[in-house]
């Protein structure tokens, strides 16, 4: 059985890998934001960010339920766009 120490550590070490992915997503969407840009196309896509969130909650298998995955995507899209209006 491992103890709180050594489950700590592992969550730790997680959360250093979400944060360098979230960073990478960010990164894709602000490459994505330019070519939209000067395509004149719209920074927002409601379609895709729908598409998104279906998708990843068909994918989910928990623990967490499919609201709180659809909560937290939400505001990784929504500050993704904050970055992509400054492009």
């Amino acid at each position: 059985m491992e103890t709180l120490q050594q489950l700590r550590k592992r969550i730790d070490q997680v959360d250093r890998r979400l944060l360098r992915l979230l960073n990478q997503r960010a990164g894709l969407a602000l490459r994505v934001g330019r070519l939209k840009k000067r395509r004149g196309r719209s920074l927002f896509d409601p379609r895709r960010e729908r598409a998104i969130l279906r998708r990843l909650t068909v994918v989910n298998h928990g623990p967490l339920p499919a609201q709180a995955v659809r909560a937290i995507y939400r505001e990784i899209l929504r500050q993704v766009r904050r970055l992509e209006q400054s492009v």
